[in-house]
């Protein structure tokens, strides 16, 4: 349609006739239309791609979350600063207690966690960037120097305490720009409007705003 429009013009633009009023009213109001019926579309494009980083980063952000909670399985016994041996069987330090195969550390900084915090979730997202402090899981046992000694150089010392990060950065929401996501805690269901600030189970866009798809984006 433009290149109609702009060979016509060129054309009438190299005769010696000219261009009538009615000629250029009528191409003026065609240019009109096609750039009105464009801005819509390109702007549903910028609001899509946002609609797409919004969805990786929650699911970025709710997977580092889940991997946190794997890590506090036997960690932390009530009353202790420290997990102490995860690995000894028995031990009423952590011991013995069944783990997610994904986990191959255990939280060892007792401190972070509340009274109120019984589940163990991350306290804040700032944790999660942070870090805490963890210990290795499985067999204490050094590769290469007899039967039964199954450790690999690459595994963490059992006596060494190191500090897991779970999140690069803190991370921004995509609709408002900012740090500033509704947090609720696993005490909390998902209509809550404050955060009780015991933990953080989830988190949700802090914008009101509708989705292309009619949902609001404090819904996903």
């Amino acid at each position: 349609m433009l290149s109609a429009i702009a060979g016509h013009l060129r054309k009438r633009a190299e005769s010696t006739e000219g261009f009538t009023l009615l000629e250029l009213v009528i191409t003026l109001t065609i240019l009109s239309v096609l750039v009105l019926g464009t801005i819509p579309l390109a702007q549903n494009a910028v609001k899509r791609e946002r609609e797409i980083r919004l969805r990786e980063t929650l699911r970025m952000v709710r997977n580092a979350i889940d991997e946190f909670k794997r890590d506090t399985v036997g960690a932390c016994p009530q009353g202790a600063v420290r997990t102490g041996n995860p690995t000894l069987p028995g031990n009423f330090q952590g011991g013995n207690v069944p783990a997610d195969p994904r986990s191959r550390v255990v939280i060892d900084d007792c401190t972070i966690f509340t009274t109120d915090n019984l589940d163990r979730y991350p306290p804040t997202l700032d944790d999660l960037v942070n870090g805490v402090a963890v210990r290795q899981r499985g067999l204490n046992a050094t590769g290469g120097s007899g039967l039964g000694n199954t450790r690999q150089a690459t595994d963490l010392d059992q006596d060494e305490q190191v500090k897991k990060v779970y999140l690069r950065e803190l991370p921004i929401d995509p609709m408002t720009g900012k740090s500033d996501w509704k947090l609720r805690s696993s005490y909390q269901d998902k209509d809550s409007d404050s955060w009780d600030e015991v933990n953080v189970f989830d988190i949700r866009s802090a914008s009101d705003e509708e989705a292309l798809n009619g949902e609001k984006y404090s819904d996903w």
